[in-house]
């Protein structure tokens, strides 16, 4: 998937393009719905996908206080973008001059910028230009217009309610696994890569493979379940979620996740690592020994490799 951050960096495409425009933050049902519509438009017209959205939340340029903490962060994004099958991302850098701008003036000067731009879908709730003032029934005037076709997607509607990005980050702090992933589509899951620890679960017999998660969005602390994504190989595991009490002053330290592939023993430092949240099995606690905090990690990997999560 290629990625661009200057809309003029498409002038040159030869084929229809065919644009899903949104923040697309956790890429849940919604927004799944979004860009499977765009991909089946540009397949009857002989077009091609690309994304189009910002490299950071418009709140959080505009200093607002209800700027959300991020499900995942453009990395993540973009790799789950990637497996969706777009041609490719227009990640615009969000500043202050594109937030002054006047939506009709940032509609025309991507037209101008994308001449073959034949097609754009958004969602329902999707706003953009200054102050939020550009909807969908201004996207459609202005589609008639400068020559390219509008699709608004209604929402997508689980438990007798719109997914929305706010219901996926509030089901994943609240630990409830099973609403995030009704409402994605998928296990809720993070990428991660992998930075140098201290190499205490290596030192208790159990290597780990610590992570740094780049989003902003966790469920509670605790031990997890988990499936861990390295390279083309998915592996079941076990995560930790937390401030390693046994060792530490918890009130002192930061949250740290650590990783445990069984059977899996090489060193995995500054390789990304997706891993998606199965099943949290107990929460994070102080143990007297370290005698003991082994055989507890004896027993959550047991669990793991005999089934019984």
């Amino acid at each position: 998937m290629i990625t661009v951050t200057d809309m003029h960096d498409l002038r040159r495409k030869r084929r229809p393009i065919v644009l899903a425009a949104g923040f697309f933050d956790g890429l849940h049902l919604g927004h799944l719905k979004v860009i499977n519509r765009s991909l089946e438009a540009a397949a009857a017209i002989g077009g091609k996908v690309w994304v189009l959205t910002f490299d950071k939340h418009p709140l959080r340029v505009l200093g607002h206080h209800k700027a959300p903490r991020l499900l995942t962060s453009n990395r993540h994004r973009l790799a789950l973008l990637r497996r969706m099958g777009v041609e490719g991302c227009l990640l615009l850098p969000f500043n202050k001059r594109l937030s002054e701008t006047a939506p009709t003036a940032f509609v025309r000067e991507l037209k101008a910028a994308v001449p073959q731009l034949a097609d754009i879908h958004v969602g329902r709730n999707w706003h953009f230009g200054k102050a939020g003032s550009g909807d969908g029934a201004l996207l459609r005037r202005l589609g008639r217009e400068l020559g390219f076709t509008v699709s608004v997607a209604d929402p997508v509607v689980r438990g007798g309610a719109p997914v929305s990005s706010t219901r996926v980050r509030a089901a994943v702090k609240a630990g409830d696994l099973d609403e995030a992933a009704t409402l994605l589509g998928r296990p809720f899951s993070i990428l991660g890569t992998v930075k140098s620890g201290r190499r205490i679960g290596r030192k208790l017999g159990f290597p780990t493979a610590n992570l740094d998660p780049h989003n902003e969005v966790l469920p509670p602390v605790g031990i997890y379940v988990v499936e861990a994504a390295i390279g083309r190989t998915r592996h079941d595991a076990v995560l930790y979620y937390g401030r390693r009490p046994t060792f530490d002053d918890a009130r002192t330290q930061p949250c740290e996740l650590e990783l445990h592939v069984p059977g899996l023993d090489t060193n995995l430092y500054g390789l990304d690592i997706e891993v998606g949240f199965l099943k949290r099995l107990r929460g994070d606690r102080r143990f007297g020994s370290l005698e003991t905090l082994k055989k507890q990690i004896a027993r959550d990997i047991d669990l793991l490799k005999k089934g019984r999560v």
